[in-house]
């Protein structure tokens, strides 16, 4: 039908306008978290004139993201005199491609009818036209509603590791295939402890729709505590936050970049937008796991009490609200967690130093998996009683 077909279109749309637009500004986050914490200004240079005017619009460097995506697009493309083309082309594709088609199954919102939308409005025969083309058809604003939604997501973050992998091995450059190989090894060790917590989320929920497990955790844990990951699986959240730092090689786990050791890892031969490809699909991934981290363990789009008709308080008490307003306030609950897992995340890119590579290979192997295991072993256990 004509009206699924456009939901959904606004929905992807959303997605991609979402994750490009956190991105660029996770990008200004980094520069001036990062200077705040060691006591500099920052980025403050970049700016827009008024036309015929002397005004410039600095707004605290914001526009350095701007600068930087013209200055990818524009520069020259320079490429190694020997390569293998298809490959070499291809990688960046690979790097940034299934970092965006994971979000396709994250939901960003409770359930929408677009027919009440318009409620609101004091002009009865304003909203009626809505009404009409609509019905009363709801969607869950998600882009691909999945049963297996869990299952997508190791399955198409599993992906980027081969457009790392032709990176380093097309470039004909022994220092990007060297960055290319650790990238293999780290993003393989620390996926393990990764799907090892998932799966301890999966028994504590006892499903794997990532929707269903946002509804799971809009309850009320010992007639106080929200129901939210992070209090019923608190060493699988560490687990997972940490894993996936090391999947999208940050710092401390930056090894396969590491400039002091392999000048750029395994995008050096890379210039131009590709190499802005591989670099904006590190801040799309920031964007991906900070929406994964409130999806899994920070009660997702909910805010506690919060149901598709409004509040419903323990009391008995309730505050009924127009549709309209729910999900404007489920939309905005998720956008604002998703920017503090982000910027969090950036705190501790520099806030702890790299790792050695022999440490980081020690840590994942003989300190998460042993952790991963053990916590799903007693996650089995606890949820084997309980029944």
């Amino acid at each position: 039908m004509i009206q699924d077909l456009l939901i959904h279109l606004v929905f992807m749309g959303y997605a991609i306008a979402f994750m490009l637009g956190l991105a660029t500004l996770f990008t200004w986050v980094e520069r001036k978290q990062s200077a705040i914490m060691a006591d500099r200004i920052g980025a403050n240079r970049c700016y827009i004139r008024i036309p015929f005017t002397d005004i410039k619009l600095v707004a605290w460097g914001l526009f350095h993201g701007i600068a930087d995506g013209a200055k990818m697009l524009l520069k020259e493309n320079f490429t190694p005199t020997t390569y293998d083309r298809f490959c070499y082309n291809l990688a960046p594709w690979l790097a940034a491609v299934p970092v965006l088609l994971v979000f396709a199954v994250i939901p960003f919102g409770g359930t929408l009818v677009p027919g009440n939308l318009l409620d609101i409005v004091p002009f009865p025969h304003l909203a009626q036209p809505l009404k009409d083309f609509f019905g009363a058809r709801s969607y869950q604003m998600q882009v691909a509603r999945l049963d297996a939604g869990i299952l997508v997501v190791l399955a198409i973050s599993g992906v980027g590791i081969i457009g790392t992998i032709l990176a380093g091995w097309s470039s004909n450059n022994k220092f990007s295939l060297l960055g290319a190989a650790r990238a293999a090894s780290q993003m393989i060790s620390y996926e393990i402890s990764m799907g090892l917590a998932l799966i301890s989320l999966v028994v504590t929920y006892g499903t794997l729709d990532l929707n269903e497990m946002v509804r799971y955790q809009s309850g009320i844990l010992y007639g106080a505590l929200p129901t939210w990951g992070i209090f019923m699986q608190p060493l699988a959240f560490l687990l997972f936050l940490t894993a996936a730092i090391a999947e999208n090689k940050r710092v401390p786990f930056d090894l396969p970049e590491c400039e002091s050791e392999l000048v750029a890892g395994y995008f050096t031969e890379y210039s131009a937008m590709k190499m802005g490809l591989f670099m904006l699909s590190e801040f799309i991934e920031i964007v991906v796991v900070s929406a994964l981290l409130v999806t899994l363990f920070l009660g997702g789009y909910n805010l506690p009490w919060l149901t598709d008709a409004g509040f419903a308080f323990p009391n008995g008490a309730t505050w009924a609200m127009p549709q309209p307003a729910v999900v404007l306030l489920q939309v905005l609950t998720f956008t604002v967690k998703v920017v503090l897992a982000g910027c969090f995340q950036i705190q501790i890119r520099w806030s702890l130093p790299r790792f050695r590579y022999d440490q980081l290979m020690r840590f994942g192997w003989k300190f998460l998996l042993p952790l991963a295991a053990l916590n799903l072993v007693a996650t089995v256990f606890v949820r084997w009683m309980n029944l």
